[in-house]
């Protein structure tokens, strides 16, 4: 039997992850989406297919009939709402897959550390760029030591919220910490951009990794796997160009302020993320990358609370 989840947030984040549970789902059952805009497009969608809803935030959904059935809440809210969440949740006995950057439960990054939370109460899935970077600088750290990465997401102003704009600091603090938690790195630095061009641009991402230990064919051979790896459960996630290489040595040493010289190999990867469509424009890649991730997280401890 499926198990019973909730989502709380029904702005772009909360309806996208809601129409690919709809979509495809083989452990979940959406019972009830919760939101605090009665007017709201993701709270409407939700109705429209037979699915509980409540304008009241939290409260209102604890006071829904199906509330005690609910084993896993999805949180798409903001760092600082998942606060409050987390607390009631968890002492209500619900695991929580956190969607925003609140960063309360361990990082998890599908291709890189999914089964080692799946017993945790509550998981954090980084930010959109997190997703989409920490992959790469995870692979680069599988065959090499990595000193320093620098990750830059670029995206379309259309897709970022109010929910994405009011947790940019936190994005940023988040993704760099988890950059080096889960993805490896000694050091890690995290930087996001709302392009405002029209037409709308794909999420465009940049990794920069400074690493020493292996060798140019196997730094490419491990992120061209890790890459796809992603594409199992985001097919719009692909190398952009082939993965540049600059090395550096006695001669030319690269002096990285705080660290002191470096030798070694500087790897560059750029990377674009195209959005499956099921509730956003494919051009919203960031928040498909989210929603996608947290889908194949709670499909994997769905499956362990059978």
């Amino acid at each position: 039997m499926a198990v019973k989840v909730a989502i709380i947030g029904s702005g772009n984040i909360g309806a996208d992850l809601m129409m690919k549970m709809i979509k495809s789902s083989q452990k979940m059952q959406l019972v009830a989406v919760i939101g605090i805009d009665p007017e709201s497009e993701g709270l409407a969608l939700a109705r429209e297919h037979g699915i509980a809803t409540s304008h009241e935030g939290i409260s209102g959904l604890r006071e829904l009939d199906v509330y005690d059935e609910i084993q896993i809440v999805f949180d798409a809210t903001s760092a600082r709402a998942h606060a409050d969440h987390d607390k009631r949740l968890r002492a209500d006995g619900k695991r929580v897959i956190d969607l925003t950057p609140a960063a309360i439960g361990p990082f998890t990054i599908p291709p890189v550390n999914m089964d080692q939370h799946l017993e945790e109460s509550n998981v954090n899935m980084v930010t959109c760029g997190g997703q989409a970077t920490i992959p790469i600088v995870a692979a680069v750290s599988q065959v090499a030591k990595v000193h320093y990465a620098e990750i830059v997401a670029s995206v379309s102003s259309r897709s970022a919220g109010p929910g994405t704009r009011a947790n940019i600091d936190e994005f940023t603090r988040t993704t760099a910490n988890a950059i080096e938690t889960v993805g490896g790195a000694t050091r890690g630095k995290a930087i996001i951009i709302l392009n405002p061009a029209e037409p709308p641009m794909i999420m465009r991402d940049t990794v920069f990794t400074l690493s020493e230990g292996a060798t140019e064919d196997e730094i490419r051979a491990s992120i061209e796997a890790m890459v796809e790896k992603v594409q199992t459960y985001v097919p719009g996630y692909r190398l952009k160009q082939e993965v540049q290489f600059e090395r550096f040595g006695d001669n030319n040493k690269l002096h990285i302020p705080g660290m002191g010289d470096f030798t070694g190999v500087k790897s560059s990867v750029f990377l674009e993320v195209e959005g499956a469509g099921d509730y956003l424009p494919p051009y919203s890649g960031n928040l498909d990358i989210m929603t996608a991730a947290a889908k194949a997280t709670g499909e994997l401890i769905a499956a362990r609370i059978q």
